[in-house]
């Protein structure tokens, strides 16, 4: 069975950088996208008049307050009092860290207003949020979520790898350290921008077979790489940047593993899972291969069918037939 090797980065990294064609110029899209600091509001309001604050709050929240508490919170009626109290109490000392951290943020909000307006350029009759609002929530909560009118970023999934609220041994169990290594700043516009994705795309396609769930991973990493044309892939697909290097030094064969153990039309859910769902790693293809193989195979064979057709739109692209796209791909790596 084939295993994967790593080689030197120096050839292959220029392989792994954003090397799309050139990026459209959006200078004319004008935005009006207000970013808020919803914690800083949430965290200094007075607990002891709590139906007042959330007035407060409400005015100047509208709608995200009742999203907050409701779907992020997830409160009670019957212990909403209590529950916001230990909430508030249990956090505030991650508020207070995280504050240190995101006010420098510039480059990353920068780079989701030009990923919005990249948003704009694809698809013209989608309507973008108007605010961008931070929030710190529970830590298995949510880290972005599309509201009725704002896309919402949770901080507290965004701490920092070595962050002790996911070394603990609770935080550790929740989630596991091929997952936290990216609960780094610099995948907000990533977690901003798949939101924006899965918003104009939602995923419809599991049961489906194995070529299916690849081509449409790899479809929803081709868009959201044309939105963010600054942000290096491995940031964009979540591998390491060796793990993407190890996978461009060894498409050809990981090609050959799908193909000539006859998998690419399995249906299989427990056989499908292995290789397009996070893990640290694929087993059978060693553990210096990333999880989540699947997604890197779709991804350039969509990359391989969008360079066949050029001038197509990002829609049509999306929309496309999933086994269609690939037996016009031809994909084969050599």
């Amino acid at each position: 069975m084939k295993r994967f090797f790593l080689l030197s980065g120096l050839a292959l990294g220029l392989l792994s950088c954003n090397n799309q064609e050139a990026t459209p110029d959006v200078s004319h899209i004008k935005l009006a996208v207000e970013v808020q600091h919803f914690e800083d509001d949430f965290f200094a309001m007075d607990t002891t008049q709590l139906e007042v604050s959330i007035q407060a709050l409400n005015q100047k929240y509208p709608g995200f307050t009742t999203d907050f508490l409701s779907n992020i919170l997830e409160l009670m009626p019957q212990r909403e009092a209590a529950d916001l109290k230990g909430f508030y109490k249990a956090y505030q000392p991650l508020y207070k860290s995280s504050a240190a951290i995101f006010k420098k943020q510039n480059e990353e909000v920068s780079n989701i207003k030009n990923g919005l307006q990249l948003v704009k350029y694809y698809f013209p009759q989608y309507v973008l949020p108007k605010k961008l609002i931070t929030f710190v929530g529970p830590v298995n909560s949510f880290a972005s979520i599309i509201t009725e009118d704002a896309i919402a970023i949770g901080l507290q999934l965004f701490m920092g790898k070595d962050h002790p609220l996911y070394t603990s041994e609770q935080g550790q169990i929740l989630y596991p350290a091929y997952i936290t290594r990216r609960f780094e700043p610099e995948y907000i516009p990533v977690s901003a921008m798949n939101a924006i994705v899965m918003d104009l795309y939602p995923g419809q396609y599991f049961g489906k077979p194995l070529i299916v769930q690849m081509v449409e991973s790899g479809k929803r990493i081709y868009l959201a790489d044309h939105l963010l044309p600054s942000t290096a892939d491995s940031l964009i697909i979540g591998y390491q940047q060796k793990q993407l290097d190890a996978c461009y030094s060894n498409e050809k064969n990981i090609w050959a593993f799908f193909v000539q153990n006859d998998m690419l039309y399995k249906t299989d859910p427990q056989l499908i899972r292995e290789y397009v769902t996070d893990g640290p790693f694929t087993n059978a293809l060693g553990k210096d291969s990333p999880g989540n193989i699947g997604q890197f195979v779709g991804w350039q064979i969509v990359k391989k069918w969008a360079a066949k057709n050029k001038g197509i739109s990002m829609d049509s692209l999306m929309k496309k037939d999933p086994i269609k796209l690939f037996e016009e791909s031809r994909y084969k790596p050599g």
